[in-house]
């Protein structure tokens, strides 16, 4: 019974913020955008960071997850998620000898 409670307030709340978004003027992908956001972050916050069980929690393929962290939160420090280091590759020798050759002559 609570739970229904809960979810017939958690409705109205809704109705009411897309009734005020609708009369600003926001468009629905800016809205959609803005609730997927909030919906990964907060997702992501539950579990500190990690992807995969955040990936798993929305029922998303964890590539799908990162592209959209990376679309959301390109300018922040990925929200908060587990992102692997990318690996530095050390140039290999002869690849350096060779292009120091090619900018000489």
């Amino acid at each position: 019974m609570a739970e229904s409670l809960r979810r017939t307030e958690m409705k109205s709340r809704l109705e009411a913020l897309v009734t005020e978004m609708v009369e600003r003027g926001i468009l629905f992908e800016d809205a959609v955008a803005e609730f997927e956001k909030h919906f990964i972050l907060s997702v992501l916050k539950r579990t500190n960071g990690n992807l995969s069980k955040t990936a798993e929690v929305l029922r998303i393929h964890r590539n799908t997850l990162s592209k959209r962290v990376e679309k959301y939160f390109q300018n922040e420090r990925m929200a908060g998620a587990r992102h692997r280091r990318p690996r530095v590759h050390e140039p290999v020798p002869h690849a350096q000898k060779a292009a120091a050759g090619k900018s000489k002559g």
